[in-house]
């Protein structure tokens, strides 16, 4: 039963397995073989039964089919048989028109292989010709780019590089040849950079080299912008002098309308010639460099590169010469040069963007302002002449302005002309006391004689000088001063007109101009004229009679000084009565030197005094006087009187003048008269001097009585009374005492109002008694010495002069201890 049932489900899949090996390919009929020899066993031997069944049946119906057509098969070949004559027949004939066929078309063969070969051609010519239109217009991109670098065209040669990168070599970028470009291109690029800068170095060297050019046009378009406005203004300050007289004292001036024609025609003239900064520099490279540089993405290096080397270039230019000081062309250099440099970084500043900014150019400015100042506060001081001085304000007010229309702020360079001005006006008073002393050397000292109504006129016309009484005398005539008095008057306005001059474009009120002028003025007198004065006084050869007339000068001089308030007011139209207007110290400086030259006169006297007072020759040891008084007194009496007469004789035309000389003259006399008697009583007090006997105090006494005949006769009118004599009252009381011997009435009326000797002091007293004449009475011989008796037979007065040298000394103590 098993086995039958086994048998029976093999049969079925021997049948599909033949199924598959009969439908499948021949490839896959090994699996299907092998899965019978993977089934039971004897699955094999049963498959091949079946398989030999199979086959069996397929034989069977193979011989089927071939009976039935096998009818059909013999037909068929015998009609084959039938057409093969036919076939042969036809096969000739193919075979014939074959080879005539190949015969005549041997030659097609040729052409056609002609003309494959030549469409071939063709077609690679068309290849080729679009090629080379796809590459011509890299090759003629490329030579666009060598024509421009060689024309210097570096910034088109850059832009052109971008688009050949960008556009033309993506076309073509499988060739060699744009490989080899590509390559070349960053080289191209790294020259044009280097000629850049190189083109950029060689600017900033030119620029420098003529950066004083460029300033000095600069500096001339400016002062053309302002010529207009200065001669309007010149032409409004001309009417402030227009036709002014101040006792025939006139402005000069010139013809304002001249003024103002000249000026405009001038800058009508100038006009062309003067050339902008744009034609004076070529600043081409600079724009080509930024432009190259920003194309390659470098702008911030070019801008760093170019801000440094201005920097350097900028210390440079500030650095002044050493010798600059001496001459206004090397102010002017280093002005223009500056200006020139400043000028350049402003055009900078608006044609390009970024390269310079305006906080770089300000801070720029501030450095070189500060560097500026310096160096003009360092040089000008060096600087003695005003007229350079003059010239270095003039070249700061230009280059000033000319900075200022290009938007720096100046407002530093204007407070450093202040300084100026200060240095300014001490050259000025520096030059104004060469000057003073030049007219003091070549004054005669003597009124000026005048011989015709010309001559007065001409010293009228310099000096303003008022006197009906001179005027009313016949010629000749005097003025009472002397020709240094209308030099000086005229050299102060000189000095006004210069000071004023660096007061212009300065860019100040009239107010403070006057201001200025006044202080300036009053420098001028109470300074340089007044130390010029006292020089003058004090020099040797200088005698009473010149300081006589320096005094009379200096009175005139300051009467003058109203006459110049108004000369300053003229000029710069400011009333006197104005609060803050400052008044000039004329006055104060000429008293001062008047009472100088007084002291100084009886200076001289007193020296000529002690000269003569040295040559006296005393005796003092003398019994008996000589009878009359000293040689030198009397000569030294003659001269006070031939001095006071002239004095007294100085020539004067009005009562001023005359109560001013009898002042000086009574003055004189009076100290004088006192220092003689000074001198006097110093000898008398001499500390070398050891004794005294009563013969030279006689002989002494001759003297004083003929100074006291001398102070009686009136050497100089004027004194009331018994006045001069007074100066010898000290002498002549102290001389009593001891000719009349009456100690006890000065000892009893000491301190007394109407004590006969007040004035004799009794520290003199004793000194004069102690040490002089009760030594000689003690140590002299009987035969010089007149009181050797009473000491020898009077003891009792000897004693009594004891008792008055005590009294004294007890006087003399009591007044030190009240002190």
């Amino acid at each position: 039963m098993a086995e039958s049932s086994e048998g029976l489900g093999t049969v079925p899949e021997h049948e599909r397995i033949l199924q598959e090996i009969e439908s499948t390919d021949t490839a896959c009929v090994g699996p299907t073989l092998r899965s019978v020899y993977d089934d039971q066993p004897n699955a094999h031997k049963k498959f091949m039964e079946k398989l030999d069944a199979c086959i069996r049946n397929h034989d069977k119906e193979i011989e089927k089919m071939c009976n039935f057509h096998h009818q059909g098969f013999v037909d068929a070949i015998t009609e084959l048989l039938k057409v093969r004559t036919d076939a042969e027949k036809l096969k000739v004939q193919v075979t014939d028109t074959n080879r005539r066929f190949q015969d005549a078309g041997k030659e097609v063969i040729v052409h056609t292989e002609d003309i494959i070969r030549c469409r071939i051609q063709q077609r690679n010519i068309i290849t080729v010709v679009e090629k080379l239109q796809l590459c011509l217009p890299v090759l003629e991109m490329y030579s666009k780019l060598k024509e421009q670098m060689s024309a210097k065209r570096y910034y088109s040669a850059l832009k052109t590089m971008e688009q050949l990168e960008n556009v033309y070599f993506p076309w073509v970028s499988q060739y060699r040849f744009c490989q080899l470009m590509i390559e070349n291109l960053p080289k191209l690029r790294e020259d044009i950079k280097e000629i850049s800068m190189s083109d950029l170095k060689d600017f900033l060297e030119s620029i420098r080299k003529h950066s004083d050019k460029i300033g000095e046009t600069a500096m001339k378009q400016a002062q053309h912008q302002k010529t207009f406005n200065v001669s309007l203004q010149k032409k409004n300050k001309m009417k402030f002098g227009k036709n002014m007289y101040i006792n025939h004292d006139k402005i000069p001036e010139e013809s304002s309308e001249t003024v103002l024609k000249h000026s405009l025609e001038e800058e009508d003239e100038n006009e062309e010639e003067v050339l902008t900064v744009q034609d004076l520099v070529d600043f081409s490279p600079v724009y080509r460099c930024l432009h190259i540089y920003s194309v390659l993405g470098d702008e911030e290096t070019f801008e760093n590169y170019y801000r440094k080397q201005r920097k350097k270039q900028a210390r440079l230019v500030l650095q002044p010469q050493s010798n600059m000081h001496e001459t206004v062309d090397g102010y002017r250099r280093y002005f223009t040069q500056i200006v020139g440099f400043f000028v350049v970084e402003d055009h900078i500043l608006h044609v390009t963007q970024g390269l310079v900014t305006r906080a770089y150019t300000d801070e720029l400015w501030n450095m070189a302002l500060s560097k500026i100042i310096a160096v003009l506060r360092a040089h000008s001081s060096y600087c003695t002449d005003p007229d350079l001085v003059l010239e270095l304000k003039n070249l700061i007010v230009i280059f000033a302005d000319t900075l200022q229309g290009y938007g720096f702020p100046v407002n530093r360079l204007f407070d450093l002309l202040f300084e100026i001005r200060d240095q300014y006006n001490e050259t000025l008073l520096k030059k104004w006391a060469g000057v003073f002393r030049d007219i003091f050397e070549e004054d005669n000292y003597s009124p000026i004689p005048i011989v015709n109504e010309e001559e007065y006129k001409i010293v009228i016309s310099k000096f303003p000088f008022q006197d009906p009484d001179l005027e009313k005398q016949s010629f000749p005539k005097k003025f009472p001063m002397s020709q240094s008095v209308p030099h000086i008057y005229i050299q102060v306005k000189e000095f006004i007109y210069a000071s004023l001059k660096f007061s212009e474009s300065l860019h100040r009120s009239s107010t403070e101009i006057d201001d200025m002028l006044r202080k300036s003025t009053n420098l001028l007198l109470t300074r340089t004229l007044s130390s010029c004065l006292l020089n003058l006084i004090r020099k040797p050869h200088i005698g009473l009679t010149e300081l006589v007339q320096i005094i009379i000068n200096t009175t005139h001089l300051e009467q003058a000084c109203k006459y110049l308030e108004d000369f300053i007011t003229n000029i710069t139209n400011i009333s006197q009565e104005t609060v803050h207007t400052t008044r000039l110290y004329g006055l104060s400086t000429f008293k001062d030197a008047r009472h100088a030259a007084e002291g100084e006169i009886y200076t001289k006297l007193n020296q000529k005094i002690d000269e003569f007072v040295q040559l006296a020759d005393y005796d003092w040891t003398m019994s008996e006087p000589d009878g009359r008084a000293s040689g030198y007194l009397m000569d030294l009496i003659n001269f006070l009187r031939s001095i006071f007469q002239v004095f007294t004789h100085l020539p004067t035309n009005n009562s001023d003048h005359a109560a001013m000389s009898g002042k000086v003259a009574q003055t004189a006399c009076m100290s004088a008269c006192q220092h003689l008697s000074t001198s006097l009583m110093q000898m008398l007090l001499d500390s070398e001097l050891k004794q005294i006997s009563m013969g030279a105090v006689q002989q002494f006494n001759l003297d004083v009585i003929q100074c006291e005949l001398f102070a009686s006769s009136e050497p100089v009118p004027g004194f009331q009374g018994d006045t001069l004599q007074l100066a010898f009252i000290d002498l002549r009381q102290l001389l009593d005492l001891f000719m009349v011997w009456d100690w006890s009435t000065y000892l009893a009326d000491y301190g007394q109002p109407a004590s006969k000797y007040l004035r004799v002091n009794p520290n003199t007293a004793l000194t004069l008694l102690e040490n002089r004449v009760y030594r000689g009475m003690k140590d002299t011989s009987k035969k010089n010495n007149i009181f050797a008796q009473f000491r020898k037979n009077d003891r009792d007065k000897q004693k009594l002069i004891e008792t008055v040298v005590k009294q004294l000394r007890s006087l003399v103590n009591g007044m030190s201890q009240h002190a």
